[in-house]
């Protein structure tokens, strides 16, 4: 790689960017802080064009997602997109239509969220009325010379005690149970005016806990049908919009057109938001195959710039962009590769040492002509006639090594589809035996196996131990480079004299600096992630925080759980759990979490 630095007109810098946009071979990077004399009176560009352009790509991203569904199209591993010209591509009919459609399909994607929110409101509310429909007492309660209060009392308060309460308050009180469950009583207490203080006072000390029902008013019964009939209308409104959204499948193809334009419109943006510059130039920096130097300037030519390619400084190395370079054998490797992550700049690229470990062992593995077979005609099959690019072209190259490899490893084992061909002979001609010639029988050559095996794993380890050994003494750690390989190699040998009957010195010393290793180098301890949670709720609530947390309580109507203990945010203080926040909840989510709460009830009735 080769560091660019590049100043140019700002009236051609639509131009200059769109020109190495379409090269694909220049990664912009942002400009730091160095060299500010060079930088004094730059600055960096608006930031809206690139707001608008995430805006753009999001929309149309977020539209496909509701027509994948609401009309899944019945496809197969491979998609085939429609040609479409340049001018076809970038024309503004194009561009308006697609538009068009995504903001109708947003609008009403958005209002199916709505929906959806006010059904797990409604369905919640439900849940808390259930236990008082027998009750024909207004929710809103009453006022003046009668009081009522809706509230819930634990099992254990029975009818003598509450009658107790009723004689001390001289009769003026009375309560109805309306229901109950399996840890709680739901009653209706009224009493009159005069007496409410006392009642309520004597009423929490028998654990009477208040349910509010705000913003009601007639019964529960009543309340009930209108909930019920509100979520009959949004459930047909549901259904409604998810066929006309439906309705709108064949504008996915003009769609997909509209988000590859944002998404080429939006890393444009991103790489304009790493320039500096002012009313007349600006300022670019990043990086670009050292053999595509001269392509760039034959590119750039036209334009008025200059520009200034280096090699990169060893400091730069970790900020270095990484592109593997492989020939056909290892280059499918790189989709491995990429699922961990890239080797740094100037270290060496593992593939060409891996792949023939990967291939060959995955034929081991296998170990069945027929199979390897299948796997090398499905290969031949998908990258000729779909010519899949970038990972899922590496995958089935890959697919097709391991193929040749579990093909071979079939034919030294004398497998092909297991012993089909065996029993096939067997059926066509009974009393004939047959098998495939095979080299060694894995069942019957199990020590070989065995040494084999331990073999090419001693192979494997040894030639990554000999990288990591490489890496390490060219960036000079030599003590990590001795304590991390070196003093394994030694307990190699060990064991190895030791087979020989050598004696056992080398291994002891093997050992020895194997365990002092770790001491030398002063290796640290990273499982701090429980003591972590723990100190920031006790922090919480030490320093009164009103802190956002996950934290265990007890639900009586959040979420529509009652009597229950369950993990929810909360607002932690000085007082603990201040307030449970009732998040909007999906249906299947509000399904789930309900689910989660039967069970935790169910365990704690058993203990």
């Amino acid at each position: 790689m080769k560091h660019l630095r590049l100043l140019g007109m700002e009236s051609e810098r639509e131009a200059l960017l769109k020109a190495m946009q379409d090269m694909e071979c220049v990664e912009i990077s942002s400009i730091d802080g160095s060299e500010e004399a060079l930088k004094s009176g730059f600055a960096k560009p608006d930031d809206k064009a690139l707001m608008s352009a995430q805006e753009a790509s999001r929309a149309y991203r977020t539209a496909l997602a509701s027509l994948d569904r609401f009309a899944p199209e019945k496809k197969g591993m491979f998609r085939k997109r429609q040609g479409v010209s340049r001018a076809a591509f970038f024309s503004a009919e194009s561009e308006e239509n697609a538009r068009t459609a995504a903001e109708t399909i947003n609008k009403d994607t958005r209002r199916l969220g709505e929906i959806e929110s006010e059904r797990t409101k409604n369905e919640a509310l439900r849940a808390t009325l259930a236990p008082w429909l027998t009750v024909d007492a207004p929710l809103g309660g009453a006022d003046g010379a009668l009081a009522v209060f809706f509230g819930t009392v634990g099992l254990n308060v029975t009818d003598d005690a509450l009658k107790a309460l009723a004689d001390s308050l001289d009769g003026l009180l009375t309560w109805q149970q309306a229901s109950s469950d399996r840890s709680l009583r739901y009653l209706l207490v009224m009493c009159h005016g005069s007496v409410k203080e006392r009642a309520l006072s004597a009423l929490r000390d028998l654990g009477f806990s208040t349910v509010s029902f705000r913003g009601m008013t007639g019964t529960a019964k009543e309340n009930d049908k209108a909930l019920a009939e509100n979520l009959a209308a949004l459930e047909k409104e549901r259904q409604e919009i998810e066929q006309r959204i439906a309705g709108l499948g064949g504008k996915r193809e003009a769609l997909l057109e509209a988000s590859d334009r944002a998404a080429i419109a939006l890393r444009r943006e991103e790489a304009k938001s790493r320039l500096v510059g002012t009313d007349k130039v600006f300022l670019l920096e990043g990086w670009l195959p050292a053999d595509r130097c001269a392509e760039i300037e034959k590119t750039l030519k036209p334009f008025t710039c200059a520009i200034e390619t280096r090699e990169p400084t060893e400091d730069e190395y970790p900020q270095v962009p990484v592109q593997l370079k492989n020939n056909k054998l290892t280059r499918p490797l790189n989709m491995v590769t990429e699922m961990y992550s890239l080797p740094a700049y100037g270290t060496l690229d593992p593939n060409p040492l891996m792949a023939p470990f990967f291939i060959l062992f995955y034929g081991i593995m296998m170990a069945d002509m027929g199979y390897g077979l299948l796997m090398m005609i499905a290969s031949v099959i998908i990258s000729k006639k779909y010519r899949p690019k970038g990972t899922s072209g590496e995958l089935f190259s890959l697919l097709g090594l391991c193929g040749i490899s579990t093909f071979i490893m079939g034919a030294l084992t004398g497998g092909f589809f297991g012993d089909f061909l065996t029993q096939l002979v067997a059926i066509v001609s009974p009393g004939t035996v047959f098998a495939l010639p095979k080299l060694f029988d894995p069942l019957d050559d199990l020590t070989m196996i065995l040494i084999g095996s331990m073999a090419l794993g001693m192979v494997q380890i040894v030639t990554g131990m000999a990288i990591s050994l490489i890496e390490k003494c060219k960036r000079k750690k030599f003590l990590d480079a001795f304590f991390e390989e070196i003093t394994w190699w030694i307990v190699f040998i060990g064991i190895a004299l030791l087979a020989l009957g050598k004696g056992v010195a080398v291994l002891y010393v093997g050992c020895a600096l194997v365990l002092l290793g770790p001491i030398v180098q002063g290796k640290g301890c990273t499982e701090f992630g429980i003591g972590a949670a723990a100190a920031a709720v006790i922090k919480a609530i030490l320093h009164d925080e009103k802190a956002v947390l996950p934290c265990s309580t007890l639900l009586d109507g959040p979420y529509g759980q009652h009597g229950v203990y369950a993990s929810v945010p909360c607002i932690l203080g000085a007082a603990g759990v201040e307030e449970v926040i009732e998040l909007t909840l999906s249906r299947d989510e509000a399904e789930g979490f309900a689910k989660s709460c039967a069970i935790i009830r169910e365990h704690c009735e058993k203990l």
